[in-house]
């Protein structure tokens, strides 16, 4: 019984981890690693000149690392923590993006959601879009999902 609930969920994931949905996690592992890179340097060598901003560096990290982690995983558990996390990274970029150009007084330095991702070539603005269009039309099989959240 868990080798055939192991099959559909590995066939679940599969469906998901193919073609675009490689590029997906790749971009988003890589976004990830450089927003972790970066809060990482900017809160242990200068943290008091821009707290706002370095927080937000950091939980914009902590945001790609958790969506990319369940874009990997299959299940329907792991499907809503996708879509939860990249609902939130999409409003964290618009709302960080519109006050970082209407008050930039509240930025004096960028974070990775600063002036809508301009910084990181505006992939954290495009990169939600894409994985919640990603994610609507790879819903995960219902019957597998529920026997893999089961196991």
């Amino acid at each position: 019984m868990t080798d055939v609930r192991n099959a559909r969920a590995q066939a679940d994931r599969g469906r998901r981890m193919s073609g675009v949905g490689r590029v997906l996690v790749a971009v988003y592992d890589v976004l990830a690693l450089a927003a972790i890179g970066r809060s990482f340097v900017q809160i242990v060598s200068k943290f008091d000149e821009a707290p706002l901003a370095y927080s937000l560096s950091a939980l914009a990290a902590a945001v790609y690392v958790v969506a990319t982690i369940a874009l990997i995983r299959s299940g329907r558990g792991w499907y809503r923590v996708a879509w939860a996390t990249i609902v939130f990274e999409f409003v964290g970029v618009v709302a960080v993006g519109t006050l970082s150009v209407l008050f930039p007084e509240l930025f004096p330095h960028d974070t990775v959601w600063s002036w809508f991702g301009r910084g990181y070539l505006f992939i954290p603005l495009v990169l939600p879009v894409l994985g919640m269009w990603w994610l609507a039309t790879h819903r995960p099989d219902s019957a597998a999902s529920a026997k893999a959240d089961a196991a």
